[in-house]
């Protein structure tokens, strides 16, 4: 061998040699095996355990060195239990409506269509599309949330080739360099973690797997507090310098406990019992404190994570608590009913919630609809919590209806399925007598004085509504008569005050009738969403797509629309709109559990 020769085998050599080094170095820490959750409880996941071997996401976040470690995890127990079937709407009853109903679908889809071609074309992997303006806005770290967000629509609507290059994107998000300096780690949980564990639960795709689980590894970080209640308006900076993290001592409730179902299942699919074990333990806390709260059954609207104090004094089921409580019958569900927690905790709610928060609205037509308000309390040493209604209905408490529907149907409890019937009734009553045909985000009405008869009184509720006027408008021109404020705000008739007289694109109502009619197979329902869909669309079309209102009581002209699109638009309230009139097979509630973001979850099946 010549001396050049062996100068040049001595080059590749060294180059081979520092290749393998590179791989040393980078090649991800290997995924605990699926065994360890998956094979001991029975679970099938077989296509998910296959996958898990060629999945290799990044690891900056699993390497993270925990400062609070936990020391047993808590693991998902043996075999789930079999389960009442919950849906009753047949294919049968659909297929006599069929063309009426795929025409609706086709509609629904078209509008999706449009909305997504703007994104692509005007906001590609930013987190929302301006309607109006066509720009782009990052507002959830960056990360393309309405990409994500929206895997799975485009998987239920049979758009594969759009769901195609979607994956393709978001094989390029890399949450190890996360933007914001503080993100929201409930809203990235239920929108993003969900999307992508939806996603894969219908695709199977092990890209999204792979994602989901870097995702996962970084939101579970957010959990490494002294007490290891999560952080929810969190800082990854901080915790990528391992400085000391510190749970807040005001956050929401329903964002703090609204982390099961999405941990619990990746936890299902990768066999990692730690995701599950994260959110089972803040759960643990919600349960002890349940009964311990100033209106027992019900948690505050705000609570000091930090000191594990529940001890606010205002109870609500609307925007701010809404993901807590209808995560409990999907946590049922996804767990197999392997433990009674969340059967109870659901009881406890909804017996607080229906004696205390839910009313029958006076109206002129008499409809036996109900409405849910906030309660407040006061409480003086050594007595008793007093209580109060205040009936102000808000438009993210639409869900609760479909929360009654479900927890009824899974609890065996069919007192449940009459008062959820008469909530999604009081929503769809509050968008057929605002003038645009959509519910107003928060509005007072008059509580029945009594619950079997409750008569139309003009003179009450004109003396409610005068009320009410200078305690919404302070500030603004005195009225010299209430029928000249009545005019004035075109309130309809059951409505005192409107407090917040925008529509934000949000699903809760359509959500409510969709598993009323899943669930009780009402075929009303059909004809009235598909009203509330013209409505909505009618009067949010932009060129772009479709934009918030800021004040739905407007009669007779054009509204004013904001120039925003939250991704909920198209990954809930249109998602909900297309699947109320497919056929009931399509995205069974049999099958599938939808998260806060309006995800749905695959449940595990016994062996």
């Amino acid at each position: 061998m010549s001396r050049r020769q062996r100068q040049l085998l001595g080059v590749c050599l060294g180059v081979f040699l520092l290749l393998l080094l590179f791989r040393y170095h980078h090649t991800p820490k290997a995924l605990p095996p699926t065994s360890s959750l998956a094979h001991k409880s029975g679970v099938q996941d077989a296509t998910h355990a296959n996958l898990m071997g060629k999945i290799y996401p990044n690891t900056r976040w699993r390497n993270l060195a925990v400062r609070y470690p936990v020391t047993e995890s808590q693991n998902l127990r043996a075999l789930p239990q079999t389960l009442p079937k919950v849906q009753s709407a047949s294919s049968k009853v659909f297929q006599s409506t069929l063309g009426r109903q795929a025409s609706r679908q086709s509609a629904v889809k078209e509008a999706f269509g449009r909305c997504w071609k703007s994104y692509q074309s005007l906001a590609w992997a930013a987190d929302e599309l301006a309607p109006i303006s066509g720009t782009r806005r990052n507002e959830l770290g960056g990360w393309g949330a309405t990409l994500v967000d929206n895997l799975d629509t485009l998987w239920i609507m049979g758009m594969h080739d759009e769901f195609k290059k979607a994956v393709a994107a978001v094989a390029r998000i890399k949450f190890h360099k996360p933007k914001s300096p503080v993100i929201n780690t409930h809203k990235v949980n239920i929108q993003l973690l969900g999307g992508l564990v939806a996603a894969f639960d219908l695709s199977a795709d092990p890209i999204l797997l792979g994602k989901a689980i870097e995702l996962g590894d970084m939101l579970y970080a957010a959990f490494d507090t002294p007490n290891r209640m999560p952080i929810i308006h969190w800082d990854p900076h901080r915790a990528l310098r391992r400085e000391e993290q510190l749970a807040e001592e005001s956050v929401l409730s329903g964002e703090l406990g609204s982390f099961i179902l999405e941990f619990t299942r990746l936890s299902q699919i990768t066999g990692d019992p730690k995701y599950f074990d994260a959110a089972q333990r803040v759960m643990d806390v919600f349960y002890r404190q349940q009964k311990a709260t100033q209106l027992a059954g019900l948690w505050p609207v705000r609570v000091n994570a930090r000191a594990e104090l529940f001890d606010g004094d205002v109870f609500s089921l609307g925007a701010e608590a809404n993901s807590l409580y209808k995560s409990l019958p999907g946590a049922h569900a996804l767990l197999g009913g392997q433990t009674s927690m969340y059967h109870k905790m659901y009881e406890n709610v909804t017996l607080a919630a229906a004696g205390h928060n839910v009313f029958r609205p006076m109206n002129p037509e008499g409809r036996r609809v109900l409405l849910t308000g906030t309660v407040r309390t006061t409480k003086r040493e050594k007595e008793m919590p007093r209580t109060w209604l205040e009936p102000q209905m808000h438009y993210g408490s639409c869900f609760v209806g479909g929360m009654f529907a479900l927890g009824g149907a899974l609890l065996n409890i069919p007192i449940h399925r009459d008062i959820a019937h008469r909530l999604v009734d009081g929503c769809i009553w509050a968008h057929q007598v605002s003038p645009m045909g959509i519910m107003p985000e928060a509005f007072s009405a008059v509580p029945c004085a009594s619950e079997a008869e409750c008569p139309w009184t003009e003179r009450l509720w004109k003396q409610e509504v005068w009320k009410n006027a200078y305690s919404l408008e302070p500030e603004r021109k005195p009225y010299l008569s209430v029928d000249a404020f009545i005019k004035d705000h075109n309130l309809p008739k059951g409505f005192t005050g409107i407090r917040d007289t925008v529509y934000n694109l949000r699903s809760e109502a359509i959500e409510g009738m969709f598993f009323l009619y899943r669930i009780t197979g009402r075929e009303d329902l059909l004809d009235t969403a598909w009203d509330i869909f013209q409505a909505m669309q009618n009067a949010t079309q932009t060129q772009n797509g479709n934009a918030a209102i800021t004040d739905v009581m407007v009669e007779g002209s054009q509204p004013v629309l904001e120039d925003s699109m939250d991704s909920v638009w198209m990954s809930q309230t249109l998602k909900y709109f297309y699947l109320m009139f497919s056929s009931p097979e399509l995205i069974s509630l049999d099958e599938f559990v939808f998260n806060a973001g309006g995800h749905p979850l695959r449940w595990p099946k016994a062996k």
